[in-house]
């Protein structure tokens, strides 16, 4: 008889496929990061640098606002973008277009949503500890469902983001009260910058000044309220 039932073979062998998986992912976005890392960032941070930020606590989503609340939000903020000088590249609205914005920013290319979403994951589970606090429900039970395709961004993954990514990410927003926040990576100094359109609890979008607005074709539609 052997020693080792054969479960514990499946459990090591599933455990080094999925060591393996991570390494690759890991791979794949290093490789993605040194590529994007040639282009040429433009920042806005020059062209804003007169807003006021307010401090950013981590938070999950919050209620979705009603179609009359929505709609007032969404023209605040097509007027702040007016008036900014300022443009969104529209991503699609699947649940996932917060990290397809955070794509668009980090690789120019909002179809890398998955492989965000994977960093950040992964860095919510490495980094519990600086986390946890901020979930109102099982851990666990967040991340698992934060690892699937089209579960909704929130603000915790935006802290997670800036911290994997070493970016201050800033949003531009709909909130009555704040039109602008800043999200700055633990413990480090940022490298780059990231601009995101947040349409409050409803759309995330790539944010660009007018004249640098990418031409890019979406292979679906982007998010029509």
């Amino acid at each position: 008889m052997s020693e080792h039932p054969d479960y514990a073979r499946k459990s090591s062998s599933s455990s080094l496929s999925s060591t393996v998986q991570e390494t690759e992912d890991d791979v794949t976005i290093g490789s993605l990061l040194a590529e994007a890392s040639k282009n040429n960032e433009r920042t806005l941070g020059k062209r804003l640098s007169h807003l006021d930020s307010i401090p950013h606590t981590p938070r999950v989503n919050g209620k979705i606002p009603d179609v009359d609340n929505a709609t007032l939000d969404h023209e605040r903020l097509l007027e702040r973008l007016k008036a900014y000088g300022l443009a969104e590249l529209q991503v699609e609205g699947d649940g996932n277009c917060q990290f397809r914005a955070l794509a668009d920013q980090i690789f120019r290319n909002p179809d890398y949503h998955k492989h965000v979403r994977k960093a950040v994951e992964k860095q919510l589970k490495q980094f519990r500890k600086y986390y946890e606090g901020y979930v109102p429900m099982d851990y666990k039970a967040y991340l698992k469902s934060m690892k699937r395709s089209g579960e909704w961004g929130d603000h915790l993954t935006l802290q997670a983001a800036a911290d994997r990514f070493g970016a201050k990410i800033c949003l531009l927003t709909s909130f009555r009260e704040t039109c602008f926040i800043e999200i700055v990576p633990r413990d480090q100094h940022p490298t780059r910058e990231l601009w995101l359109s947040f349409w409050s609890e409803v759309h995330y979008n790539s944010l660009y000044a007018v004249d640098d607005l990418p031409t890019r074709v979406n292979k679906r539609k982007h998010w029509l309220f």
